[in-house]
């Protein structure tokens, strides 16, 4: 099953991400925002995983920097009438897809 909120160490594990990094995105990529929980631990949601992969992707493996990936970021939220809504379900399976994927390429 699912879960609807994952640990901060849980997106460690998962986005293979250290957690003081994590941290950093947070100040630095305003759209990576995790709420806090009563205790104040950060509670990421599956958006905010897809965008910890997508800023992995962009300052890890094609060497942008925090600015750069910050631009890329902004154009592609691009104008919301030109994007294509997919269905929940599909994106439910796409999400569950790369998650599987990454776990993958941890253990590699």
């Amino acid at each position: 099953m699912k879960k609807l909120y994952y640990s901060i160490g849980e997106v460690s594990d998962i986005t293979s991400v250290d957690q003081h990094v994590l941290r950093y995105w947070e100040t630095v990529f305003n759209d990576l925002n995790p709420q806090k929980n009563k205790a104040g631990n950060r509670i990421y949601k599956e958006d905010d995983i897809d965008l910890v992969i997508r800023i992995k992707e962009l300052v890890q493996e094609k060497k942008y920097s925090t600015e750069g990936a910050q631009q890329v970021l902004e154009q592609e939220k691009g104008d919301p009438k030109e994007q294509v809504e997919l269905p929940v379900e599909v994106k439910r399976d796409l999400k569950e897809i790369r998650l599987f994927l990454n776990k993958i390429l941890k253990q590699l």
